[in-house]
């Protein structure tokens, strides 16, 4: 019996993985990886498998969720299997049910995180990590009406909690939500239910590209952001509930936020 070895990625490029994770990788007997859960806009399959010396066997959302992961739990009855996830590889939930599955046959698994998403962007945001609520991602608008990120806005911002809205991938048909599209979404919910959570004098954050050497990070009412060009994805939005007055000026200084900011806060 051999074992898997969850391996993160980190966020942007094949540089992003750990000295720990590469480690991993060159002595593994078979090495997996997928690239669906998250868009890492300079990752090179091919430049890594240079870099490492090893072929990289690409799995698809069907072989993981339809398939259990077979593939990779045959390897790893044979010997050591790494299995290469973009950001941190647990927080995706079909990887979940991979250790799961691999617990319950017996096999060893073990964890090399990586940078995720949801530090990246609180630390961008200059927002207080510990202020943070419940996460959600906003769907693409012309697949669900759900108005679960609403919802959520709605309850954090009642307990004083900022939000962080992931926006939908679908990195097989290289599509991806933008911030524009999410605050638009949201805004739609707005105009049915009217209770002035999303408007568009609410104040948000847009983040694209976080893990990046030049992330983008623009802090401002969402009538502003919704014509502000974030460049490339993959985008993220945080919706601030009531701020700190050093939130306020890690806003203002290096989100640039409007100088007013610091007057609504007096």
């Amino acid at each position: 019996m051999g074992e898997i070895v969850f391996v993160g990625l980190g966020l942007y490029d094949d540089k992003g993985i750990s000295l720990q994770g590469i480690r991993e990788v060159k002595t593994a007997d078979k090495a997996f990886i997928e690239l669906y859960t998250s868009l890492m806009p300079a990752f090179s399959i091919e430049r890594f498998e240079k870099n490492i010396g090893k072929k990289l066997h690409a799995v698809s959302r069907k072989v993981l969720e339809e398939e259990n992961g077979k593939i990779i739990l045959e390897a790893a009855k044979k010997g050591k299997a790494v299995f290469l996830v973009p950001g941190d590889p647990l927080i995706a939930t079909t990887h979940i049910a991979l250790r799961i599955q691999a617990k319950k046959l017996g096999i060893p698994t073990r964890l090399v995180h990586g940078a995720s998403i949801l530090s990246a962007a609180i630390g961008l945001s200059g927002l207080h990590s510990y202020k943070f609520g419940k996460s959600v991602t906003i769907p693409f608008p012309e697949e669900t009406c759900s108005e679960t990120p609403y919802n959520v806005i709605v309850e954090n911002k009642k307990a004083g909690l900022h939000t962080l809205c992931l926006l939908d991938i679908k990195a097989d048909e290289k599509r991806y939500l933008t911030i524009c599209e999410g605050l638009t979404a949201l805004l739609k919910i707005e105009s049915k239910r009217n209770e002035t959570v999303v408007s568009k004098d609410s104040l948000a954050v847009g983040i694209a590209r976080a893990g990046s050497p030049f992330p983008t990070v623009k802090a401002d009412f969402v009538e502003k952001l919704l014509d502000y060009d974030f460049g490339e994805p993959p985008h993220t939005i945080v919706f601030p509930s009531g701020l700190h007055f050093m939130e306020a000026e890690a806003l203002i200084v290096l989100a640039h936020a409007p100088e007013n900011l610091r007057e609504m806060m007096e």
